[in-house]
């Protein structure tokens, strides 16, 4: 059974510790049962169940630590971790900015879990796979996609009595359908918590739309373009930004939040004041756990207000060699958005392209964020408030930071999760004026 109940989490986490001779101790659970099913020329490929569990345990002599996981739970392993965790600690060099384990700390539960995401059964993932292919087959179409479920819990106790448990749902979903001579694709993907808010047969028309739509495609000079990108295209970039929200990189030079001889930006406008970044654990439809890897409570807080950056995160050991408090790990980001649907952003463009995907976005410049990647799946000309045509996927440079200071208009936000970055995001769809595109690219 990969989903220990916290009782059960609680006991064995209580063993370790009292096994433990160091000077400190941290244990940790970590169980999940992983469903997927994947399918590929409109017919399923493979599928599966993966229930893992294990412990990790972390001890300390001084500044020198060591780490020791195991998957077996009975009282000789458990001391048998232990003694290997500690027998490693003091092989290893002393840790620098070693800090101690936290002390007891409140956590506020999130709503992590969903009951339906957890009953997702084999007969489930295949109905996805059913109503994204037969659409598909009707149509001429080829659908290729991948439907994962996870029901997890995270358990961990440390010799300071901080103690925490919490189980969590999600279910990500993505299909890509081409057209049969391979020239046109659309694609769709959704992240969710809770499976009952998500409809394939309805995700998989989209892509569908897309596909159909995009067969046909022109070459347009590349350059400085209005471009709408869908919430899917803004995660790819804006995930990727969200990495130097760190106030020791900017503090130590290393990133566009670095002022000039020393510090940060705190406090300056660095975006149009469009933008407002926020973080929230648990913020409606996406909550994450209540607390960082460091087991700092999480809390509700401003990153970005009207374009001006508000907060960056702080590690224990960077805020103590700065004398600032220390602020717990974000794991989720909402943007404010607006009202307006994709369709409206179109509908109110003169001239433009439409952008449903960014792919293979890689780091040009880490001092501006100047990123390198390329439009797939869906990429359209847009005249006088319509889509006119498809447009050949183009290579973009570009960064996320001057691309919020040149924002048109917001859509409505939603929940998305980006390839880039690891957080669960709620992000609107953008009108962006002057975006770059710097050459063509013959995928579709």
């Amino acid at each position: 059974m990969s989903i220990l109940p916290e009782a059960q989490a609680r006991a064995i986490l209580s063993k370790v510790v009292a096994f433990s001779t160091a000077d400190e101790c941290t244990a940790q659970l970590n169980g999940s049962t992983q469903g997927n099913i994947r399918f590929a020329l409109n017919n399923v490929s493979t599928s599966g169940i993966v229930d893992d569990i294990n412990l990790s345990v972390q001890v300390a002599f001084g500044k020198r630590m060591g780490t020791a996981t195991i998957n077996q739970f009975d009282d000789a392993s458990l001391e048998r971790v232990v003694r290997r965790a500690e027998e490693l600690a003091r092989l290893a060099p002393e840790n620098p900015e070693f800090m101690p384990a936290v002390e007891a700390q409140t956590y506020t539960t999130t709503a992590t879990y969903s009951a339906a995401t957890a009953a997702i059964s084999p007969e489930d993932r295949a109905a996805v796979a059913t109503n994204s292919i037969d659409p598909c087959k009707a149509a001429n179409l080829i659908a290729a996609g991948y439907l994962e479920d996870v029901t997890g819990f995270v358990s961990f106790m440390n010799s300071n009595g901080n103690f925490g448990y919490q189980t969590a749902t999600s279910a990500d979903y993505t299909c890509t359908v081409r057209t049969e001579d391979g020239r046109g694709s659309g694609w769709v993907g959704h992240n969710v918590q809770d499976v009952a808010t998500f409809d394939a047969d309805a995700d998989v028309r989209i892509a569908m739309r897309k596909a159909s739509a995009s067969a046909e495609a022109l070459a347009l000079e590349p350059g400085k373009y209005t471009v709408i990108l869908e919430p899917a295209a803004v995660a790819g970039l804006v995930g990727f930004m969200m990495n130097f929200f760190d106030a020791r990189s900017a503090d130590e030079g290393r990133s566009f939040l670095s002022k000039p001889g020393g510090g940060n930006r705190v406090g300056e406008q660095m975006f149009g004041p469009e933008v407002s970044l926020h973080t929230d654990p648990g913020y409606a439809n996406a909550a994450v756990y209540p607390w960082d890897e460091d087991g700092l409570p999480r809390t509700a807080r401003p990153i970005v207000e009207n374009g001006r950056v508000v907060n960056l995160e702080y590690s224990r050991y960077w805020a103590q060699k700065q004398g600032k408090p220390p602020l717990a790990g974000s794991g989720n980001l909402i943007m404010t958005g607006g009202d307006k649907s994709t369709a409206d952003l179109i509908r109110s463009t003169e001239r433009g392209i439409l952008v449903t995907r960014t792919w293979y976005i890689r780091m040009v410049d880490p001092q501006t964020v100047l990123l390198t990647g390329l439009t797939r799946d869906g990429t359209f000309y847009i005249e006088n408030g319509q889509i006119k045509h498809p447009v050949k996927n183009f290579r973009f440079n570009e960064s996320p930071v001057i691309m919020l200071n040149n924002v048109d208009e917001l859509g409505r936000s939603v929940r998305v999760q980006s390839d880039e970055g690891g957080y669960v995001m709620v992000l609107p769809a953008m009108k962006i004026r002057d975006f770059t595109f710097t050459s063509l690219s013959d995928a579709v």
